[in-house]
């Protein structure tokens, strides 16, 4: 039986890793403050003292604008800490599976990012998770590192906060110019599960020749306009309650400490291919996740 230790268990998607991978081995689940991720001597003796075969780092520093104020506090939980878990995997022999995101992009392409795309972040986090991927890449470590955009679950993030403007207020203001692929957290939570699976059957070598950067997220794209419509759409009770209008808006509108892409869709062809797996139209997945 394979031993699974789970960085990050609070959040959307952590919360969802933990019931889909909890049959696949012994899973050791920790979050902040039994782990923290801006502390290398505690992850260090973490690893070391754990010996995994599989590192699944859920956790990060992902409020986009309190980001800008506080830099250094970013940079050690997106970047460093997944550092040292990567020099650890590889002083182990272990597999780390670890989350980035689309804002490594700065929406200026026109079409959809594959992964040799050049980076060009355009605020804190996005640097940050750029910068983790790089030291992860740099350790040598067999590791698979999943790019994805929008995640979301009816427990938070933008559903859940869109499900809330509809029960109060009369009006809901939305930016129709950021474009990209919501994804459900269950979704990325059963993608990591057959992961999981296939690692725990896979020849190390076999690993580290799979080792790289995927973009995993849902296909197609859409704004969040568009995206909160269909939320409103398929949540009926709420849109009953609401009495409200929709309207979109530009990025220009709201203040915001942080800049983000305008258009960041993932081209997610290499993923598909390399693991023989098809992920939904994001409107499929929505849905699904609507009737949870």
């Amino acid at each position: 039986m394979k031993k699974i230790l789970q960085i990050g268990t609070k959040g959307q998607l952590g919360w969802e890793l933990l019931r889909t991978c909890a049959p696949l081995g012994e899973v050791i689940a920790l979050d902040f403050p039994a782990v923290d991720l801006s502390d290398t001597d505690g992850l260090r003796e973490l690893i070391r003292t754990t010996k995994p075969d599989i590192i699944l780092n859920a956790a990060a520093y992902t409020n986009v604008d309190k980001a800008e104020s506080e830099p250094e506090l970013v940079r050690a939980i997106n970047a460093i800490g997944p550092g040292v878990l990567a020099e650890e995997a590889k002083r182990i022999d272990a597999v780390l599976m670890h989350y980035s995101t689309d804002y490594v992009f700065d929406g200026t392409k026109g079409s959809p990012y594959v992964e040799t795309d050049r980076p060009n972040p355009l605020n804190v986090y996005g640097y940050t998770k750029l910068e983790g991927e790089q030291m992860i890449a740099a350790s040598g470590c067999a590791y698979l590192v999943l790019r994805s955009s929008w995640i979301y679950s009816k427990r938070g993030g933008f559903v859940s906060k869109v499900l809330e403007w509809a029960r109060t207020q009369e009006v809901i203001r939305i930016v129709d110019d950021q474009i990209s692929s919501p994804t459900p957290a269950r979704l990325m939570a059963e993608i990591t599960a057959s992961l999981v699976s296939v690692i725990g059957i896979s020849s190390k070598d076999w690993m580290r020749e799979l080792s790289g950067i995927y973009h995993c997220a849902c296909r197609d794209c859409c704004s969040r306009y568009e995206w909160a419509r269909e939320i409103l759409r398929i949540d009926t009770d709420s849109t009953k309650l609401a009495g409200q209008k929709l309207i979109p808006a530009t990025s220009d509108e709201f203040a915001t400490a942080a800049r983000r892409p305008l258009k960041s869709c993932l081209d997610i062809s290499k993923f598909e291919a390399t693991f023989g797996m098809k992920i939904p139209h994001w409107l499929t997945a929505l849905e699904l996740a609507m009737d949870e």
